[in-house]
């Protein structure tokens, strides 16, 4: 019996070391397909940033990227990062998403003169987007889609209500009662 159970456990070791190895190497290999893309972020990092810095460029589209900058910075995920591979994921969805809806938003003449300034081939850059798509669950793609219209529809129907001033003149009078 003694034999036995060093024998268990030596096997239950490989057995882990062999699960633990083959999980690795699926992640790795899924990960070596978004290498390509990986190894251009530098560039399209600069097309955001000069995209970013144009006026033309929607306010409402600009703010997508803050507040997955803000998602990233708070700390707190969706999903925590304390749990193996998926932890990580939840914030590569958020800036995939962030950066595909930004992207959307471009008026495609600017796009078109942004990609030229800097050299990408507008041929590449699709395919790479298209790349970035397919990371992103189609679900959460589809719903997130949305968010902008949502938020635009909200907007409108706020200003069209007429709470805004009332709201604003309710928020003076707090301040005012404070000095």
């Amino acid at each position: 019996m003694a034999k036995q159970q060093p024998a268990a456990s030596g096997s239950g070791k490989r057995a882990t070391s062999k699960r633990t190895t083959g999980g690795a190497i699926r992640r790795a290999l899924g990960m070596a397909a978004f290498l390509p893309l990986a190894s251009r972020m530098p560039i399209y990092a600069r097309l955001i940033w000069a995209l970013l810095l144009d006026d033309r460029t929607p306010g409402a589209r600009k703010a997508l990227l803050g507040g997955a900058l803000g998602y990233l910075l708070l700390g707190r995920d969706i999903v925590p990062d304390d749990l193996p591979v998926v932890g990580g994921l939840d914030d590569l969805v958020v800036v995939a998403l962030a950066v595909d809806l930004f992207l959307d938003g471009v008026p495609q003449e600017l796009l078109g003169e942004k990609l030229d300034e800097l050299g990408i081939e507008r041929a590449a850059f699709e395919r790479d987007v298209a790349q970035l798509r397919r990371l992103m669950p189609g679900p959460v793609r589809r719903t997130i889609r949305r968010l902008p219209g949502a938020i635009e529809t909200v907007g409108n129907a706020i200003r069209h209500s007429g709470v805004a001033p009332k709201v604003r003149r309710w928020i003076e009078s707090k301040e005012g009662s404070r000095a």
